[in-house]
């Protein structure tokens, strides 16, 4: 089985695929995790991330893999992990402009294509349904209202500003959802899931009950 999720920033994407992967017993992929890696670097060596012709003559250049293990998921870079520094404001600030470069997206698409393999893996992203895996077993495509997203995401940083982190996570949608290439769009066949009004609990158990669903109920 590949269970494919797909949506904004902020809907609850990582902590539900964590979790349905855990109760499934599948591997889990943070594709995110993975943009921000390359982003981390491109920093780190002096890139100018707006320079969409020198990001893409370096995008082959990081030795990139992502763990799998959804209890543990761990991202390293050049033998290096780099889990805790990709969530800096610094790698926030850049991901969308080093996302955008088609060098960087061949690259990693790629990348993710490899780690899904036969499957038995619950994948999450912005263009999985659409793009990397489009006929996943199981699409997913979960929203939430931008306020509750702001909300989430400013008690995860540890902010009380909720107005400016939803301005950011509004800018980021309107970035994927314009790029040229492999745009933020909710995927064919996807099961939209709004989680507004539920808790990760409940978002879990409607994603557990999609996948283990009898083939002639299923969505």
């Amino acid at each position: 089985m590949v269970v494919a999720v797909d949506g904004t920033s902020g809907s609850g994407k990582s902590s539900t695929c964590r979790l349905v992967a855990e109760r499934l017993g599948l591997r889990y992929l943070d594709t995110g995790a993975m943009y921000r890696a390359v982003a981390w670097w491109m920093l780190q060596h002096d890139v100018n991330i707006y320079d969409v012709d020198e990001v893409a003559a370096r995008a082959h250049e990081p030795l990139l893999e992502s763990g799998t293990d959804p209890l543990r998921p761990t991202i390293t870079l050049d033998g290096v992990d780099v889990s805790v520094e990709i969530r800096s404001e610094a790698v926030n600030a850049a991901v969308s402009p080093v996302s955008t470069v088609p060098a960087v997206r061949a690259r990693l698409v790629d990348l993710q294509r490899a780690t899904i393999g036969e499957g038995g893996i619950v994948v999450e992203g912005r263009d999985i349904g659409s793009v990397v895996w489009p006929d996943a077993g199981l699409k997913i495509y979960l929203t939430a209202d931008p306020a509750a997203r702001a909300r989430r995401r400013a008690a995860e940083a540890g902010t009380h500003d909720v107005a400016a982190t939803q301005e950011s996570l509004l800018n980021r949608d309107r970035i994927d959802s314009a790029r040229t290439v492999a745009p933020l769009v909710m995927p064919d066949g996807a099961v939209h899931v709004d989680s507004t009004h539920l808790s990760l609990d409940e978002v879990v158990d409607v994603v557990v009950g999609l996948a283990t669903a009898p083939a002639d109920v299923a969505p």
